[in-house]
């Protein structure tokens, strides 16, 4: 285990390594609430949209599910090391 000395660019470093990861994390489940919102709050398909769509889930709202999945990367790869991490214990 190694010390750290605060203020140190290591430290800043790792600082900056914790935010983006946290940030990461945040990314997939916004964009779930997004889509949920957009499918259940109201008519906001009509901004991106001409059409009338016989389905809630479409426009908008698909777009938000696929950029849900497309950032579960870092929830996967959370899950993945917890389980891994836990099974050697």
């Amino acid at each position: 285990m190694t010390a750290h000395v605060t203020g140190t660019r290591e430290d800043d470093h790792d600082t900056a390594r914790s935010a983006s990861d946290w940030l990461c994390l945040a990314a997939g489940p916004t964009f779930l609430i997004m889509a949920l919102f957009t499918t259940f709050a109201g008519n906001a398909n009509m901004i991106c949209s001409t059409a009338d769509q016989a389905l809630p889930i479409g426009g908008m709202t698909m777009m938000y599910l696929l950029m849900s999945v497309f950032h579960s990367a870092p929830w996967i790869r959370l899950i993945v090391h917890h389980r891994s991490g836990s099974a050697r214990s």
